[in-house]
């Protein structure tokens, strides 16, 4: 049987330890601190210094308003700050340290000295706030010497030097990323890692501190355009082809801090489904501001998280965003590949030869492609994309059909020429060559029309290849299309269409609401849900019952109320992963031998698409132009 002790107070020095281990942890959590303390001083330019990876020392100086005599006196005892001074204050927090521990932490557990307003102050477990003169600086300087040397319990626990290094390199950065006005450098063992300008963007800051082997110009910045009173936001986020196999890439920061906040990581991703391939994730970094009143910081020890009153809307703008973004960018995607340079007279030249035949039989077989088209029915998007090389492009949102284009192929007219369709290639070559002229350009009156309007659209369709791979051709451009992916994005666009015939419950879903919050939310997106299929009608207490769900919908009441209020799934994206899984496996399977008439449709459809991925994101066709040809085989 254990023994029975007495309960006791603690020691004083004791208590403060411990208390001192639950900030101070390791050297990048002082980093954190004073990093907080010098951005709330208003500083324009910060300098942080290590060695011994922050163990042996650590330094921040600052510019910012400085402390006086009497504030040296006082800062570094437990609870002594600044920030606040009632307990309503930490409802509206409008800085980024507020709890009065970090300094007198710093003093348990290491030597502490502050220079600042022409005053030196030492704390440390033997010296109590011991005050001498000093020349006088600009701002704050605060260093700290020997971690943990009082305390070997805790030293044992500190990996070595370098990786104590890179951790604080790694609070360095997070701390910097949502400052682009103010100037930090990082100095390593006398070696400086990282100088960061004032006046940086958004983006540039991110791209310069992540330093990602993709290039600047592949990530973009979204800002929202009409911030309400409550919040704002920008995202910085890569194209599709900026893809990472997991979530560790998307970083969210709340009023300057960078918190764990899954339902924003979430927002993210939701919008990005159906434009990046299936189980990738984007490099996003999502900067919100938010009024004080409606998040709680105070909940966790270092600050990692938060706690909002009501997150719905802002869950909502990012993924609308998000997802706009990404429509936006596939429509530019679709219409710079379609913008091929015309055929050159040199070139044509090199493929006919020269003799005298009647103006009026002349048919032209190359003629210069008509590549800016415009539908009828085009939508002019209200959304802009910021890149390096352009401050704001907007770009047309096109619903795409078969529409007329005024050119036939070049490869396409020589192939129905010389193929076994034509009469010509009946004929033995000498007497073909005597009876037929060529000049550039023509084409004779005996070849066959049937041919030619055929392919008055542009299109020609050339065959299969690998099993897997349909070939065609269009003003020029050659298309290698995913037969898998063409027939499943047609397959999926056309249920979509469907996805909006009802059913009728003849027991109608429950859904229980836990806050008034939830029912303002679902009040919010039921014009949504019933244009999506579900009907819902709100009962009182928190009681939703719908009546109506979409025919192709197949789950349960509790799968509704996950979707509609514990994920918080746009109502337009509820039945996109079951029409998704539908359309994949129904679609044309890789290594499916298809008939010529069938392939050709399929081929034709893909560059009739909307947008031209998959519905989980892979692409379904690449282009190789003319010009991409014959630098491949070095011709001029």
């Amino acid at each position: 049987m254990a023994e029975q002790k007495r309960v006791r107070l603690l020691d004083a020095e004791v208590a403060r330890k411990i208390a001192a281990g639950e900030v101070i942890d390791r050297p990048n959590a002082i980093i954190r601190e004073l990093m907080d303390n010098a951005v709330d001083s208003g500083a324009t330019k910060i300098d942080v210094e290590i060695e011994g990876g922050g163990i042996e020392k650590i330094r921040v100086v600052d510019n910012g308003c400085g402390m006086s005599k009497e504030d040296l006196m006082q800062c570094a005892r437990p609870h002594a700050t600044s920030k606040i001074s009632t307990e309503t204050d930490l409802l509206h927090l409008s800085t980024l340290g507020f709890r009065g521990e970090a300094l007198s932490s710093m003093a348990a557990v290491s030597r502490l000295e502050i220079i600042s307003g022409g005053n030196k102050m030492n704390a440390s477990v033997t010296e109590d706030h011991l005050i001498t003169p000093t020349s006088k600086t600009e701002g704050t300087i605060v260093q700290t010497k020997g971690l943990f040397e009082n305390f070997p319990a805790r030293r044992q626990f500190l990996k070595r030097p370098a990786s104590e290094g890179i951790m604080c390199r790694g609070t360095f950065e997070e701390k910097v990323l949502p400052r682009p006005d103010i100037a930090f450098t990082f100095t390593s063992e006398g070696e400086e890692k990282l100088n960061l300008p004032a006046g940086q963007t958004l983006k540039e800051r991110f791209v310069q501190v992540n330093q990602y082997f993709e290039n600047e110009e592949l990530f973009y910045e979204i800002t929202e355009e009409k911030p309400s009173d409550k919040f704002s936001f920008t995202l910085i986020i890569g194209e599709p082809s900026v893809t990472r196999s997991s979530r560790k890439d998307i970083s969210i920061y709340v009023n300057g801090r960078k918190i764990q906040e899954y339902s924003l990581i979430q927002a993210i991703v939701y919008g990005i489904q159906g434009y990046f391939p299936n189980g990738s994730f984007p490099v996003a970094c999502l900067f919100v501001q938010i009024d004080s009143s409606l998040v709680d910081f105070n909940i966790h020890p270092a600050k990692r998280e938060a706690r909002f009153k009501d997150i719905n809307s802002l869950h909502h703008e990012v993924s609308t965003a998000t997802r706009n973004f990404f429509r936006q960018y596939t429509v530019k995607t679709m219409l710079a590949e379609n913008e091929a340079p015309a055929m050159d007279n040199s070139s044509i030249a090199q493929l006919a030869f020269n003799t005298d035949i009647s103006e009026t039989n002349k048919i032209s077989a190359f003629e210069t492609p008509d590549l800016y088209f415009e539908e009828k029915n085009s939508v002019v998007s209200k959304y802009t994309i910021k890149s390096p090389a352009d401050t704001s492009v907007s770009y047309v949102d096109v619903k795409r059909s078969s529409g007329n284009f005024s050119s036939s192929s070049p490869s396409g007219n020589r192939t129905k020429f010389f193929g076994e369709s034509s009469p010509l290639s009946k004929e033995p070559r000498e007497n073909f060559m005597s009876e037929v002229s060529y000049k550039p350009n023509f084409i004779p009156d005996n070849f066959a029309k049937s041919n030619i309007e055929k392919e008055e659209d542009g299109f020609h369709f050339v065959g299969c290849t690998m099993g897997t791979f349909l070939i065609a051709e269009k003003n020029g451009i050659l298309y290698i299309i995913d037969q898998h992916a063409a027939h499943e994005r047609m397959l999926y666009d056309r249920l979509m269409a469907e996805a909006k015939e009802k059913q009728n419950l003849l027991v109608p879903y429950t859904i229980q609401t836990d806050s008034e919050a939830d029912d303002k939310y679902i009040e919010a997106i039921k014009d949504k849900l019933k244009e999506t299929g579900f009907e819902c009608k709100n009962c009182g207490n928190g009681r939703w019952e719908f009546s109506t769900v979409p025919a192709r919908w197949k789950g349960k009441e509790e799968d509704l109320k996950k979707d509609v209020l514990d994920r918080r799934v746009n109502p337009a994206d509820i039945m996109n992963s079951v029409i998704a899984s539908t359309a994949c496996r129904t679609a044309v399977m890789d290594g499916t031998v298809l008939d010529n008439q069938t392939a050709a449709e399929i081929a034709r459809g893909a560059l009739e698409l909307p947008d031209p991925h998959c519905p989980h994101g892979r692409p379904v066709f690449t282009t190789i132009t003319r010009t991409q040809l014959f630098s491949l085989v070095k011709r001029t």
